[in-house]
């Protein structure tokens, strides 16, 4: 079994990734700079083996030119004043479906960094050498290339930045070109596949042909929750047919907002799509000039309108499904899927790589498939609860082939503790995926092909966390504050831990450490008193694991948060002036607010502690004694069952206090 691709020190992680070609990026580039060298990467070489045969004709072959953007400009950039989907313009390769993906990544931070590493460019340390990362069947992949780029005539043939000194689209283009074996590799492909490569992530298709009945509350609600959207039309892709309403066929774009707004009596669903061309737009209603936007305030109008011809436009939601045959919404769990509700879940994964054969033995099977009857592997995981209303399962089969080989249909079967086949998806795409409401109880997945050829595998179980509506029972479990925590603080707590959570929607202590520091310490006061050390978090993580796994579920981290607004609002009222410290006596009033008792041994012993060389406590220290005080409080309340004496063995003695 697969630990989580995102799991910190894991090979394939974005803490270690995977060197393609084994060729690490910053020893390269100091021996270049050593020996005063420009990089030239002999793995996917400045020649026509890297374009490849069949993309263009033979003259135009001969004609082409690697050069260096050093070479194109005086004074090149990887970024110029960030980085968006307006630096792309699609060349004469049909990769639409990767630039679409792209655009949107340009979108979504979190995900942005991991792809674009920030160590590198043209102003320091120099060497001709850049690398980016994709995701790769479960792994974080580094891929190293040179900067030339082929150009005919001093044009770009591929992607070229709509400011003639930046090159982060072409170099990326490159990088994903050298991935896939060549850039011919790219003309052509599956806009869902080129999500998941971008984010690591696990993505949903709706047939624009029989849309959901909600389809403008999943649209904004997929925009709010930071995902990664696109959409395709019908027709054949790589002819560019371009209809009299500027919609073009056999096409990717880009999905940039979903918004409502005020129109005329009422209210309009409004769409903005991006074209990966840099240019051509609808021109239908909503479009840039179309007369609809006269009739819309002007507050609304000054901030949605963006009338250049940049390849973005808006249309309507109707007439997006009109235009359109394909959605597609890609995060990096299916949280997405809890589409119209308030909260964000969160979800566990579990992940496996084998090997599918048709040559292993069958036996009987009531099934339509040998695939399922055979003796292949099969993969269980249990469901808990559910609701009925909501989906508590997604299923993701990744078939790993070489870029040249076809995809096989490929597909699973799911069983409920050995009976009958309940479900069975079969599909010819790299990535099969499916989302399932299961009642509770054991089920298996069988990985199967419908042809007789072996494949590898990777297949991922995502199951929404169901402890989340558990009471915790447990020695160590802090009293829950009954506050009203402040608004502001407590209404993104769900989507804040998915932000920061593992794939396995867990936090760590180096997460949670950087989640503090980033997030409650913008505050002044609270920022005063010093930074959360990755001790105090790991100490802090400990108090609140009712799992004793190292790790914050969901439920962990929303017990804490209201811990740490609780406390905030304590210290903020307890600080009179305003030092961002509390001395001995404020930390005794402090702890009487909390409805904790102490006495003056006790708060001499906290203030040496948990204080500074005056017996001052800043908020990150306070947190830490507050939360073991609290635990340490509670946990001896529910062993002493109301009485003033608790009665232990050692051993039970020390598993309370040495991980807490």
């Amino acid at each position: 079994m697969l630990a989580p691709s995102s799991a910190p020190g894991a090979t394939g992680s974005l803490q270690k990734v995977k060197k393609l070609n084994s060729q690490d990026f910053r020893e390269l580039r100091a021996l270049c700079l050593s020996q005063g060298l420009l990089f030239e990467d002999a793995t996917f070489p400045a020649h026509s083996s890297s374009i490849g045969a069949r993309l263009l004709p033979q003259e135009e072959l001969w004609q082409i030119q690697w050069r260096r953007p050093t070479e194109l400009q005086r004074n090149p950039h990887l970024i110029m004043d960030g980085v968006s989907r307006f630096d792309i313009m699609q060349g004469e390769i049909g990769d639409c479906w990767m630039l679409a993906a792209l655009g949107s990544l340009t979108l979504r931070k979190q995900f942005l960094e991991n792809v674009l590493p920030k160590d590198q460019g043209f102003q320091e340390d120099y060497a001709g050498i850049f690398h980016f990362r994709f995701w790769q069947y479960g792994e974080w992949v580094d891929v190293v290339i040179d900067d030339r780029l082929p150009t005919i005539n001093g044009r770009f043939l591929f992607v070229h930045p709509r400011t003639s000194n930046e090159f982060w689209p072409s170099l990326l283009e490159k990088a994903y070109a050298k991935l896939r074996g060549s850039y011919q590799n790219l003309n052509g492909g599956y806009l869902s596949d080129a999500l998941v490569d971008l984010t690591g992530g696990v993505q949903v298709q709706f047939s624009l042909r029989d849309p959901p009945p909600d389809l403008e509350e999943i649209l904004k609600a997929a925009d709010r929750s930071g995902c990664l959207m696109g959409c395709s039309t019908p027709g054949q892709a790589r002819r560019n047919i371009e209809l009299r309403n500027g919609i073009v066929q056999g096409h990717a774009y880009t999905i940039t907002g979903a918004v409502k707004i005020p129109y005329r009596n009422g209210w309009k669903h409004i769409i903005r799509i991006w074209n990966p061309w840099g240019h051509g737009e609808w021109k239908g209603p909503w479009s840039d000039n179309s007369r609809q936007w006269d009739r819309v305030e002007p507050k609304y109008r000054d901030a949605l309108l963006r009338n250049k011809d940049d390849g973005e436009f808006w249309m309507s939601c109707e007439n997006f499904q009109k235009q359109f045959s394909w959605l597609y919404i890609c995060n990096s769990t299916p949280a997405f899927l809890d589409f119209g509700d308030e909260h964000c879940s969160a979800w566990s994964l579990t992940s496996y790589t084998n090997l599918w054969s048709p040559d292993l033995p069958r036996r009987r099977s009531h099934s339509s498939s040998a695939g399922a009857a055979s003796t292949n592997p099969q993969y269980f995981f249990k469901v808990l609860d559910h609701d009925p209303n909501t989906y508590n399962v997604a299923i993701s089969l990744m078939q790993k082939h070489a870029e040249d080989e076809r995809n096989l249909k490929i597909g699973f079967f799911i069983t409920k503790e050995n009976s009958r086949v309940l479900k069975q998806i079969f599909f010819r795409t790299r990535d099969v995926t499916s989302y399932l409401t299961l009642s509770p109880g054991t089920y298996a997945v069988v990985p199967a092909a419908a042809e007789e050829q072996e494949f590898q595998f990777l297949l991922r179980i995502f199951i929404k966390n169901q402890d989340y509506n558990e009471t915790p029972n447990s020695l160590t479990s802090p009293g829950l504050p009954m506050d009203v925590p402040r608004e502001n603080q407590d209404s993104s707590y769900k989507a804040l831990f998915l932000k920061y959570a593992n794939q396995d929607s867990t936090i760590d202590a180096l997460q949670l450490q950087q989640l503090l520091n980033e997030v409650i310490l913008k505050d002044e006061m609270t920022s005063l008193g010093g930074r959360f050390s990755f001790d105090s978090c790991r100490s802090i993580l400990a108090l609140m694991d009712l799992n004793s796994n190292g790790r914050l579920t969901l439920q962990e981290f929303g017990n804490l948060w209201r811990c740490l607004t609780k406390y905030m609002d304590i210290f903020s009222r307890e600080d009179r002036n305003r030092s961002g410290f509390l001395d001995v006596a404020e930390l005794k009033s402090a702890i009487q607010a909390a409805g904790l008792a102490s006495d003056a041994r006790l708060l001499r012993l906290l203030a040496l502690r948990y204080g500074d060389a005056g017996g001052r406590l800043g908020f990150s220290d306070f947190v830490c004694c507050m939360l073991r005080l609290d635990t340490l409080s509670h946990a001896f309340q529910n062993l002493a069952k109301g009485g003033s004496q608790i009665l232990m063995t050692a051993m039970e003695w020390l598993t309370l206090v040495m991980y807490t």
